[in-house]
């Protein structure tokens, strides 16, 4: 099987008979076939059938009333005690409050609310706590109006139905519906939309597993994803209310996540927009040697600048002011990128 990655261009000067990738701000004129048992292959894009390049040059749609039509910043806000960067910052009601008001002040185009750590090693939560922490935050932010979506990171479909319930409008499952396939129904029938990940083992076994969990790691995680919207479909998600996500930083090494974050464009052709979250990853701490997860706000911006620069529609981020100021200048510079609400 082969497989096809746009070769994106963001340069003001538009080439001759290039392609605008997925609706938004990138081009491309060239993709790089890949294949599991053959180098790659670069290739002018009209030599390739029109019916395999409708998956990149369709314009994806809304995300809960959300266009992908530009670049949009996910305000991530954990109201648990034990995340990686930020554990116990945001636990009360009243300070996951104040936090999501300070990320929309900062230009979040929505917050995600998680009620447990995912971070590697992390054990898991019971469904009672986990809600326990959660639909409270929802429901208050839901409760003053707030006109921006409101979504919920959560593995479990029960957690999901309170969420829903609560105000959340999008389901947000790092386990890639592995962990409770029971939450692409909930997503079905309350009519949420449905961000599914790529992850392997659980946040306690997965960063063990890495080493030997791939063949390709890049075509191992595009076929995975593949599959999970194929059974989201089948539990009646429509495709265009599914994001996906790679899923940097969840049971793969640094060379893993650099092999997937160089050729990002590839995602585009499960035609369905595309989630990037590296935000203070270790990655970052890695190559830019700062130990200190609070600190990674400029690394993090720059891989984030990377993936829009690949297409990616939007970016989940702690740092929002750092995030929105970078992505302003690469706006106002690359001639091609909307700007604007």
């Amino acid at each position: 099987m082969d497989y096809l990655r746009p070769i994106p261009l963001t340069d003001p000067a538009v080439a001759p008979g290039s392609l605008v990738l997925a609706g938004g701000w990138v081009r491309f004129t060239h993709v790089e076939i890949l294949s599991r048992h053959a180098p790659p292959r670069i290739v002018p894009a009209s030599q390739i059938a029109p019916e395999a390049l409708a998956p990149f040059t369709a314009p994806r749609a809304p995300i809960a009333g959300l266009t992908l039509d530009r670049p949009r910043l996910m305000g991530i806000l954990n109201v648990t005690p034990d995340s990686f960067s930020d554990g116990g910052r945001h636990a009360a009601t009243a300070d996951a409050l104040a936090g999501a008001q300070a990320m929309l002040a900062e230009g979040a185009d929505l917050i995600d609310i998680g009620g447990e750590s995912t971070r590697p090693g992390a054990p898991e939560t019971p469904v009672p706590e986990e809600i326990a922490r959660v639909e409270p935050v929802i429901a208050a932010l839901a409760g003053q109006g707030i006109t921006a979506p409101l979504s919920l990171d959560t593995r479990k479909s029960a957690v999901a139905r309170a969420g829903i319930a609560a105000g959340a409008s999008i389901l947000n499952d790092v386990s890639g519906l592995r962990h409770d396939p029971d939450l692409a129904r909930v997503a079905a029938e309350t009519g949420a939309a449905l961000i599914v990940m790529h992850s392997i083992g659980t946040p306690e076994t997965m960063q063990g597993l890495a080493a030997e969990a791939y063949g390709d790691v890049l075509l191992d995680v595009y076929d995975a994803l593949a599959d999970c919207v194929a059974r989201a479909e089948a539990a009646g998600v429509a495709r265009d209310r599914i994001m996906v996500d790679p899923g940097i930083g969840f049971g793969k090494t640094l060379d893993q996540n650099l092999a997937l974050l160089r050729r990002l464009s590839l995602f585009h052709g499960l035609g369905c927009g595309v989630l990037l979250g590296v935000s203070r990853k270790g990655l970052i701490g890695t190559i830019a040697g700062e130990p200190v997860a609070a600190a990674r706000a400029p690394g993090s911006a720059a891989i984030g600048l990377w993936g829009v620069a690949q297409g990616m529609q939007m970016l989940r981020v702690h740092d929002m002011g750092h995030h929105r100021q970078a992505l302003a200048l690469w706006q106002a510079l690359a001639a091609t990128a909307p700007t604007g609400p």
